[in-house]
């Protein structure tokens, strides 16, 4: 299995990965709206035997504290069901989560899974002064440091791009 970059002529596998991982197209059109509307994104494709297996994306999110934080939004990944529980989804999580400290971006958020996420050292964003948006559960609203004691200096709602009002 390889991760890269996802290259142009992925899209339209890209979109099959969501559908086949979702139970509507939701998530694959919203990847698709991404793409158009964020300013900019970080989008990674897991191939087997040169096939696409796997996706995950992440867009900045703002701070209504503080325009100029560096925060990126984990959302939405998806792997094909039948390869799930082969460990691409992890993968995907941590090779995303070194581009996004190397493109310069200090801290992560996902609406996810409680039982998932924190085992890349994501916690409760409310333990960080942030919330979010969206009325969800504390637990699944989390948020990782990729630069220590980063968000120990900013705090306020995160929101997300336009584009996740489709969902």
């Amino acid at each position: 299995m390889h991760i890269r970059i996802e290259l142009p002529r992925d899209r339209r596998a890209v979109f099959a990965v969501h559908v086949a991982a979702f139970p509507t197209d939701a998530e694959a059109c919203l990847v698709d709206d991404l793409r158009d509307s964020a300013a900019d994104f970080i989008s990674l494709v897991a191939l087997f035997d040169k096939a696409v297996v796997g996706h995950i994306l992440f867009t900045p999110v703002s701070l209504d504290s503080d325009p100029d934080a560096r925060i990126m939004g984990l959302a939405p990944m998806a792997v094909l069901p039948e390869r799930q529980g082969s460990g691409i989804g992890s993968k995907l999580v941590t090779s995303g989560l070194h581009r996004c400290s190397d493109a310069g971006y200090a801290a992560v958020v996902v609406l996810g899974h409680p039982e998932y996420y924190p085992k890349f050292g994501f916690v409760p964003a409310s333990q960080f002064g942030l919330g979010c948006e969206y009325d969800v559960p504390d637990e699944v609203f989390m948020a990782l440091e990729l630069r220590s004691a980063y968000l120990a200096a900013v705090n306020g709602t995160v929101r997300y791009d336009k584009a996740f009002a489709t969902l």
